[in-house]
């Protein structure tokens, strides 16, 4: 049948206005529908945002009834544990005779009171630890956990009391929990004088180092001080308290193996590793964070080119498809198959470097193991996919909630809103006392234990809330330490830092217009390697971080093993049937 030319463009004509209309109609439904799914969110955060509050104040009102100005919260028996001198004493051993308490849940909590907006509580609590807080105690203490519990603590909130908010007064502040800090810095540095420069793990906070200490730390133990006095020397300007934890951390990188690994524990009189098994779980976690937010926080190139070749290395030698195992620091060979809990920190840390990917596919590992049990254990062994028979434990630990949090930062998938309510569903079905929050002694039974830790305000709670309200976030970047204490990034602390970091004019980021804002590390994503245009600069090319060579320059391959990681999709390389790695695709 023929049609005329007239009618074919009447035809055409109608088809387009009734395609347009089609196009309208759909548009304007997936704005409603749009719209209604944020409309969801942001109350669906709101309700969390309150359950996350009300969960902090159970635990932290409980402590000032029943345990302060002790250390720690007993929430079923409702008393208090002085338990300072018993962190990283697993033997509890040279307990002290007359030590009452340093108010540590106290100082822990100080930035979380800051971040929920309790202003008020925040002043009270600074002003009794001015006049009551004395380090000149005859007690013996870990370095490491005093360093980022109570020094952390109370540089972060002597920053939070004087910055621009005006929350504390000039005349009520007069600068005392940075006296405080000091003091206890001052007696740190008795723990440094070793013949390498590795600290001891032990120090008496009122007699240094006692006589027949021992020699055994921990990687994590003298490579993590750097962000805590680092940023007390920037505040005072006495440049010990940073040389002291610098040396130590050159000293730790130098003791590397030819592979870049580092081991768990060393002697610190001799300097030779103790224990060759290595991971990125307890012992030697926040030896690579700290590499990482030191770069962030300080500037300068030299954290930087400590962290890279670790982090490929940790991708090269432990990850394996989600998972990150144990393996021998000599070898590369794989030691211990597990997961621990601490282990959940990583996926954090790699949205700082934005391999995102990495991240989510880890972080989704660890939450379904939570899921599995309801919450984490301590330990999981994955060659059996059971929990370790006796580790089984679940000290209401943050780090899954840290990672999640750093994951919703850095994508807005509001999957992770999710599994932050999956969380918080579960502590207050499992853990959630009359007294407090308890300890999951055994998580096949969930049979509670009698002890609130001090990072399950500092930690635990900022980060769920954080999760939904992330207003604290808005005008400053922070670093936040491993203890969840934020220390901001300034200027004036930064030797020489990527523009990226601080940049308050950036208009331009992978050509999306975004309002002028300053743009935080956790949402600059630097793998695959992106173009980056900061207004008055011309673009540069930053290198991908998860970028792992092949074995030969060549590309030439026997084996996937021979291939590394692309440099710019942040993907698996494999060996084709002619012997070159690439990203090939299967065709079906």
């Amino acid at each position: 049948m023929l049609v005329s030319k007239s009618k074919s463009k009447t035809c055409v004509g109608i088809r387009k206005k009734v395609v347009i209309f089609v196009m309208i109609i759909t548009l304007t439904i997936s704005n409603l529908v749009m719209s209604q799914v944020d409309h969801r969110t942001a109350a669906k955060k709101r309700y969390m945002k309150e359950k996350v509050r009300k969960m902090f104040y159970h635990a932290y009102n409980n402590y000032m009834a029943h345990a302060f100005p002790h250390d720690e919260l007993k929430p079923i028996t409702k008393t208090y544990t002085d338990s300072l001198s018993e962190l990283g004493n697993l033997k509890l051993e040279h307990l002290p005779q007359n030590y009452k308490g340093s108010a540590l849940t106290l100082v822990e909590s100080l930035s979380s009171l800051v971040i929920i907006g309790n202003n008020t509580e925040f002043e009270r609590a600074v002003l009794w630890l001015s006049e009551n807080l004395s380090f000149d105690v005859d007690a013996r203490i870990n370095l490491f956990e005093c360093n980022i519990r109570l020094l952390g603590g109370l540089v972060s909130a002597h920053i939070l009391a004087t910055d621009s908010t005006n929350r504390l007064a000039p005349e009520v502040y007069k600068n005392q929990l940075l006296i405080l800090a000091e003091d206890l810095g001052q007696r740190f540095l008795h723990a440094f004088d070793t013949p390498t420069g590795l600290p001891y793990a032990w120090i008496n906070l009122k007699y240094g180092v006692m006589e027949d200490e021992t020699t055994e730390t921990s990687t994590s133990g003298c490579g993590s001080l750097i962000l805590e006095m680092g940023a007390l020397s920037r505040l005072t300007g006495d440049s010990r308290y940073e040389a002291a934890a610098l040396r130590a951390l050159r000293k730790l990188w130098s003791m590397r193996s030819p592979l870049n690994l580092v081991g768990t524990t060393l002697d610190v009189v001799t300097g030779e590793w103790l224990e060759y098994s290595s991971g990125i779980g307890a012992g030697v976690d926040s030896f690579y964070e700290y590499l990482m937010k030191a770069h962030i926080l300080f500037g300068g190139e030299e954290f930087w080119e400590m962290f890279h070749p670790a982090y490929l290395a940790v991708q090269k030698y432990f990850r394996h498809g989600p998972w990150y195992h144990d393996a021998d620091m000599r070898t590369g060979r794989a030691t211990y198959w597990q997961l621990t809990s601490l282990q959940a920190f990583w996926p954090g840390l790699q949205v700082l470097l934005g391999d995102v990917a990495a991240a989510n596919s880890s972080h989704r590992e660890f939450f379904s193991v939570w899921e599995k049990f309801g919450v984490l254990p301590e330990r999981y062994l994955l060659d059996r996919g059971m929990m370790h028979p006796t580790e089984k434990y679940y000290p209401l630990r943050p780090e899954l909630a840290e990672s999640t949090f750093y994951l919703y930062q850095a994508t807005k998938d509001p999957w992770y809103l999710e599994v932050g309510e999956s969380m918080v569903n579960s502590l207050n079905r499992y853990t959630k006392v009359e007294g407090g929050f308890a300890s999951i002694k055994d998580v096949a039974t969930m049979t509670p234990e009698d002890h609130q830790h001090s990072f399950f305000l500092a930690e635990t709670c900022k980060y769920l809330y954080l999760l939904y309200d992330d207003s604290f976030l808005v005008d400053q970047n922070y670093v936040f330490t491993t203890e969840g204490h934020p220390l901001p990034v300034k200027s004036a602390w930064q030797e020489r830092l990527p523009e990226a970091y601080t940049a308050t004019n950036w208009t331009s980021i992978m050509g999306i217009n975004y309002e002028t804002r300053r743009i935080s590390a956790m949402s600059l994503q630097v793998c695959p390697s992106i173009a980056l245009m900061s207004e008055g600069s011309a673009g540069h090319q930053v290198e991908s971080v998860c970028h792992i060579p092949d074995l030969r320059t060549t590309h030439r391959c026997m084996t996937d093993d021979d291939c590394g990681i692309d440099s710019t999709s942040c993907r698996k390389r494999t060996c084709s049937m002619a012997g070159y790695c690439g990203l090939w695709l299967l065709v079906l």
